[in-house]
């Protein structure tokens, strides 16, 4: 999963949000400088990863896409999965993804004194460009992807990438919400068991 679903599932604690926003920059098990529900945001953004990485409906489609876009394909279906779920944010919540995203740029400020540095470097972009918002249009994603690939220094073509989630739309969005009706009941009670 990507950033809007990892911010999504961890849930209305402002602190567990920031957590999962930051895991990926966070390297490993100390994690004794951050406050308690931060540390479990990372903790679950783990958890989410591997549940995601070893899920067999996500392997089946990882596959598929690497026999096309090759060895960077694995990052594709967390970036699909996230403009999927911008699409039906409505069916998860209750709050709009704009207000959603809104608010949650505002804990990003809140909680700076916490951000790695790597995401300090691109949270400003990130907040004035409203990327969890944009992850809704077909656009949006195309313009996630293409930072990606800029950033990261990925060979992919990126036009390719976002035709082949319109073509094969309906499968991928089905094996979505079928996978992320899983997702959300494991997550809440790693987020139980937690508390």
């Amino acid at each position: 999963m990507n950033y809007l679903a990892h911010i999504y599932l961890s849930g209305d604690d402002k602190e567990r949000r920031i957590g999962g926003f930051i895991a990926d920059a966070v390297k490993g098990s100390d994690l004794t400088r951050f406050p308690e529900n931060i540390r479990q945001g990372i903790i679950l953004h783990r958890k989410i990863d591997q549940f995601t990485d070893t899920h067999p409906a996500v392997k089946t489609l990882t596959r598929d896409l690497r026999n096309r876009f090759g060895r960077y394909a694995v990052i594709l279906p967390d970036m699909y999965f996230d403009h999927l779920l911008a699409l039906h944010f409505n069916e998860y919540s209750r709050q709009s993804l704009l207000c959603f995203s809104y608010k949650f740029y505002c804990s990003l400020l809140v909680y700076y004194q916490f951000l790695p540095i790597r995401i300090r470097h691109f949270m400003w972009h990130f907040m004035f460009t409203n990327r969890l918002y944009r992850y809704k249009s077909a656009e949006g994603l195309k313009d996630s992807l293409n930072i990606m690939v800029s950033y990261h220094r990925i060979v992919m073509d990126v036009d390719e990438a976002v035709r082949y989630l319109e073509l094969n739309f309906p499968q991928i969005d089905r094996l979505f919400k079928d996978f992320f009706a899983q997702l959300q009941s494991a997550t809440r009670t790693w987020i139980k068991d937690m508390q």
